[in-house]
């Protein structure tokens, strides 16, 4: 697994099967990217200027939504995930 860190995230993408008005299926290289995932590790926090760490906002579990060309993503065994900053996350999916 990856180990995050400084303020980064790993996210595993949320795909959603995406169909035309008409009800066809899209194939992937048609398919709008999604930019929604759900969060399975976080990293310790930005250092601060005195040595302290700033929390994270978001935790192992919660689902997000983030911007679309942020974070690097990355491909361990079979399983994709993509590596983010917590400035990259635009909301918590409640």
């Amino acid at each position: 697994m990856l180990k995050p860190l400084g303020n980064r995230i790993v996210v595993e993408k949320t795909e959603k099967e995406q169909t035309t008005a008409s009800g066809i299926i899209l194939t992937d290289s048609a398919k709008e990217k999604s930019n929604e995932g759900t969060i399975v590790a976080v990293g310790p926090g930005r250092l601060l200027d005195n040595g302290t760490r700033a929390e994270m906002e978001v935790s192992v579990g919660d689902r997000i939504v983030y911007s679309q060309f942020g974070g690097t993503e990355v491909k361990l065994g079979e399983d994709k995930y993509l590596v983010l900053s917590e400035d990259d996350i635009l909301a918590i999916v409640e």
